[in-house]
């Protein structure tokens, strides 16, 4: 429960200003007041980083941008179609930075970084491979199914991040689990004497 709580934590917290703009869509909020209770959700997150004086993690810098950028095609175009199909390109944004080896080391306690920093890293495609796959979704539902996208955007985000995150948490302790039993089970070498 301690890993659990561990990882989830940070990943909630850095992707928060998000989180609250697709909840206030799938609710039905609306455009404007989701993309100004996310923006400030976001401009909050990065602030409280930088007051504690600690470094502001990259998905919170995104999940700024990524709201920020939303509220400005908003208030600027006021064309629906832009701010539908606008997701997919912060989609991939956010899944060529989950490219980089090694980003999802801050979500796990130091010292288990040795025992599954390899699995943390592959899961770090899996996950970049998600995001690209909801930027092209995100796309196809703006297009051909526009009736349907504060729906999709409100939902399908959220939920497909959760399922990876359950999978991804439940792979990463049982690989960390049987490792440490086989570790556990090997001769310890001898003292020099």
């Amino acid at each position: 429960m301690r890993n659990l709580l561990y990882a989830i934590g940070p990943m909630i917290f850095d992707s928060l200003g998000v989180i609250v703009f697709a909840v206030l869509l799938g609710v039905g909020a609306g455009i404007v007041p989701a993309t100004i209770a996310g923006t400030a959700v976001a401009v909050a997150v990065v602030g409280h980083e930088l007051v504690r004086g600690r470094p502001v993690a990259a998905l919170q810098w995104i999940s700024l941008a990524m709201v920020i950028f939303s509220a400005a095609a908003t208030m600027l175009t006021g064309d629906p179609r832009f701010v539908m199909a606008k997701p997919s390109v912060v989609y991939l944004i956010v899944g060529a930075a989950m490219l980089r080896r090694g980003w999802l080391n801050r979500y796990i306690p130091p010292e288990q970084v040795g025992l599954v920093g390899d699995v943390m890293d592959r899961f770090g495609y899996v996950w970049a491979a998600m995001m690209f796959f909801t930027a092209a979704a995100n796309l196809v539902i703006a297009v051909a199914f526009t009736a349907w996208w504060p729906l999709f955007v409100g939902v399908f985000p959220l939920a497909s991040k959760a399922a990876l995150f359950a999978v991804h948490f439940t792979v990463v302790q049982w690989i960390g689990q049987a490792r440490l039993r086989r570790r556990a089970g090997e001769p310890q070498p001898a003292a020099a004497e």
